[in-house]
């Protein structure tokens, strides 16, 4: 009987070994079809290579720092008094480092304040710079507000960290009418290099939601939904073969709003007050050196909605970005 166990473990095994031999060479073939297609269009992208290159090498990795803002900025008018407020959430810092082959790129994210337990807010941000179409995302969910009130009866007063919430997504995404030779991921990912200074018109779409809610005796809150879509335009200026500045602005027009307040049970719609806009602009500076490169970038959301005459709220985000990589 011990035997016979050995001889069927051994038939067992046998099996076992052959199938996993059989597949390798599959996994292999596939391993090399999936990294063939990615060199193809890695290599052969649609692009003026007299404006626009890929970097001689596949590999790339990166460390960034980086710095986030968001600020609310109110005004109004309530029973023929004016008032107005201001709250800046704290900021956040970050340490990332990401590697990136062919164009695909991984990266990991870490908050050294948020790991000590001295920052309690939530922020996610997810980017794709292509040489063609985009999108960032940022998803906010902060508490950590400080700021001021005023009005025409009242002085200015400090308000608490803890007095408002804001849970927001803003969504700004692009198209690049002179993709072949203007480069918006050379700005911004540096997954391309800009050879010599071109712009290009953008077609820009936007969209920014957000739930205020303001703790205090009288339980209040602000919810808004907007679609916007407009025109912009970007210019990547290569003064010197290594170095490369770029402005875009993409303003888009509210086309879509809904917004609401609610004070204790009492729901107001709010009026639209053309014009209402969501405007992005991003920046960058990027220098290489043989086969490494160093930059910084920032990307501005600013949402402005309403009047001042009823009810007007400008919601601004800044995140800031420096990184230093090397291509290999």
């Amino acid at each position: 009987m011990h035997n016979a166990r050995l001889l069927l473990f051994a038939i067992f095994a046998a099996g076992c070994l052959q199938t996993h031999a059989e597949r390798m060479p599959r996994l292999k073939r596939s391993i090399h079809w999936a990294d063939s297609m990615l060199t193809v269009r890695y290599l052969h992208s649609d692009i003026d290579t007299l404006y626009i290159t890929r970097p001689p090498t596949m590999w790339t990795v990166k460390a960034r720092f980086n710095i986030s803002a968001s600020r609310i900025h109110i005004k109004g008018m309530y029973d023929d008094v004016s008032f107005a407020s201001k709250m800046d959430a704290k900021r956040k810092s970050t340490l990332s480092a990401a590697i990136n082959y062919c164009g695909i790129s991984v990266g990991l994210s870490i908050n050294p304040a948020k790991l000590l337990g001295r920052y309690n807010d939530t922020e996610a941000n997810i980017h794709s710079y292509g040489k063609r179409t985009g999108f960032d995302i940022v998803y906010q969910n902060a508490h950590n507000f400080k700021g001021w009130y005023e009005s025409d009866v009242e002085e200015r007063i400090s308000l608490p960290a803890d007095i408002m919430s804001l849970r927001a997504v803003t969504a700004s995404a692009y198209y690049v009418f002179n993709h072949r030779r203007f480069s918006y991921p050379a700005a911004l990912s540096q997954s391309y290099i800009q050879q010599r200074s071109c712009g290009s018109v953008l077609m820009a779409a936007s969209y920014q939601g957000q739930l205020a809610k303001i703790h205090e005796a009288i339980d209040s809150k602000l919810r808004v939904h907007n679609i916007g879509v407009g025109v912009g335009y970007g210019y990547n200026y290569v003064p010197s073969h290594k170095w490369l500045i770029h402005l875009s602005a993409l303003p888009t027009i509210i086309v879509y709003s809904h917004a609401t307040t609610r004070v204790d049970d009492e729901r107001t719609r709010l009026k639209y007050d053309f014009p209402e806009f969501i405007f992005t602009g991003r920046c960058a500076v990027v220098r290489q050196i043989n086969r490494y490169f160093v930059g910084a970038t920032v990307v501005y959301n600013l949402t402005h909605i309403g009047s001042s005459r009823h009810l007007q709220v400008d919601n601004s985000q800044m995140r800031a970005r420096a990184v230093v990589g090397y291509r290999f």
